[in-house]
């Protein structure tokens, strides 16, 4: 361990200057690295597709193109605004007439879209975050950027632990602490993906040259002394409950703790009047909810919430089967999927679709699969009572905070504009998508990532804090992302999408160096998929 000593050593000695190093050489540092991720990209790209299996000329190797690098180099520009803007006025900004207040008080602040490039990039799509209790219109722009307002920041050493599923969470994570608390950071690569260190270090090498940022190998040995370290000021970690509550048992001393953990995330359909269209498209988003880099994301979907009394289930079910039908099956990189998917299908006659009793206790209600399973429960009632009880379904019989998906028709959604919004409000995950999936939440840096705030060390579920955050809100309680119900172009992610590398390719070329050429490349190979 005495490498790791001597970096730590490094990054305890440059933390302070990295907390006061002036916001516009911060900035520099960052337009570096980007430089750096576009020059890496296809690189970065290629290793996870090999890694996950993906064959070459495979459409889904545009999972890696978009979840790797081209998240990064989104979450990059939305930072270099905010320090921008940080710069000329003192403080992150947001757009003019992007704050209102909700009838029950809360205040809710419009982040996306800001741009017409936002607009062009996802048609139709507007996403806000809603506030702690306690913020007023008047007082939330003192609650943005709370490191930029210490006369003298004292710096910190954080200790991120990587994820192995999503190119981007470790990055990500790294520059959030870099950005919204002024950290010098040590990032522990988890063993599932740390073939990505040395693209890593390349990417990142401003940060690491300028005794920044290290890195380190290694399994749970290597991560329990990091943590009981010395010179660790706070941890951040994306994982499991158990990694996480591993983490709290080995520490001598309490330390800061902020975490994504995960959790089994609900996807409810509302009913309504759906053509055939509408249900084959709706099949492709749920399926891809749950099929995206082979169902091991965080905010997979994994219990499907249908109204027993509406005609369109039965059609529903069967367009979903059918997109799982044509469906190819993939490599299960992610150690441990085996015993986690025959510890949910069993019961179910060893069937990765299957419907649970919604009033049994279900392994699926309580244990995140982290694989390609995928449960559904029908609630009766007419459709405001449907949705009344899918919510408190949501809240009260499924683990976790962090994700829940909805599908309404837009109709339907006018027919019970008070109950749907009702329903929004009373949701307590961190990130809610109504007719798309909260992985957009993931990759748009302006939402905030993390569980719904109210955890413990003792009571951990889903998390502790945020990350992403690009506007620096300090007291943020969710984000909410809002879609058309079936817009064109079909969006990039889905799994059925045929264009979808070569749309994840040109959108990190346009990250990398923003220009109106590279977005009209974007969007025709967009209209193509």
């Amino acid at each position: 361990m005495e490498s790791i000593d001597r970096d730590l050593q490094v990054l305890a000695d440059r933390k302070l200057a990295w907390a006061r190093l002036p916001v516009g050489t911060k900035i520099e540092y960052l337009l570096a690295v980007r430089r750096a991720a576009g020059e890496y990209a296809r690189d970065w790209a290629d290793a996870a597709c090999a890694a996950k299996g993906l064959a070459p000329g495979s459409p889904l190797r545009g999972e890696e193109w978009i979840a790797g690098p081209w998240a990064v180099l989104y979450a990059l520009n939305r930072y270099v605004r905010t320090l921008r803007t940080i710069v000329a006025r003192g403080a992150p900004e947001l757009a003019p007439g992007a704050v209102r207040t909700r009838p029950d008080g809360r205040v809710v602040a419009r982040v996306y879209p800001r741009t017409a490039y936002d607009r062009l990039l996802l048609l139709g799509t507007q996403a806000e975050v809603w506030m702690q209790d306690g913020v007023s219109e008047e007082t939330l722009a003192s609650t943005m950027g709370r490191f930029y307002r210490e006369a003298e920041p004292a710096g910190r050493v954080a200790l991120v632990l990587g994820a192995g599923n999503i190119s981007s969470i470790a990055a990500l994570d790294v520059l959030y602490k870099f950005v919204a608390g002024g950290s010098v950071c040590m990032l522990k690569m988890n063993p599932v993906n740390e073939y990505l260190q040395p693209i890593f270090e390349r990417v990142f090498e401003p940060f690491v040259a300028g005794g920044f940022l290290r890195f380190a190998r290694g399994g749970a040995d290597v991560g329990r002394y990091l943590c009981a370290h010395e010179l660790v000021d706070e941890i951040h970690v994306t994982g499991s409950e158990s990694t996480h509550d591993a983490i709290v048992a080995e520490l001598a001393h309490p330390k800061p703790i902020t975490s994504e953990l995960g959790n089994v995330s609900p996807t409810i359909v509302l009913p309504g009047t759906w053509s055939d269209a509408d249900v084959r498209f709706q099949a492709e988003s749920i399926a891809t909810q749950k099929m995206h880099n082979a169902g091991y994301n965080c905010i997979a979907a994994q219990v499907l919430v249908l109204p027993r009394d509406w005609n369109g289930t039965p059609r529903l079910l069967k367009a979903l089967a059918e997109v799982f039908r044509r469906t190819a099956p993939r490599e299960p990189y992610y150690p441990g999927t085996r015993g986690r998917y025959d510890a949910l299908v069993w019961p179910h006659r060893d069937a990765a679709f299957f419907e649970a009793d919604s009033t049994a206790d279900d392994a699926a209600f309580t244990t995140e699969a982290f694989c390609n399973v995928l449960a559904y429960v029908e609630l009766p009632g007419d459709p405001a009572a449907f949705l009344r009880a899918a919510v408190v379904f949501a809240n009260d019989r499924l683990h976790g905070t962090l994700g829940a998906n909805l599908i309404v028709h837009p109709a339907t959604q006018r027919a019970m504009e008070t109950e749907f919004e009702a329903a929004i409000a009373d949701l307590r995950y961190g990130c809610i998508a109504v007719n798309t999936w909260t992985g957009v939440g993931y990759f748009i840096a302006e939402t905030t990532w993390g569980a719904y705030p109210g955890h413990t060390l003792a009571d951990i579920g889903s998390g502790i804090g945020v990350v992403h955050n690009a506007y620096l809100f300090d007291k943020p309680l969710k984000s909410v992302i809002y879609a058309p119900f079936r817009p064109f172009p079909r969006p990039a992610y889905f799994i059925t999408n045929r264009m979808q590398a070569a749309i994840g390719e040109r959108l990190c070329a346009f990250e990398a160096r923003p220009s109106p050429a590279r977005a009209l490349r974007v969007a025709a190979a967009a209209l193509r998929g």
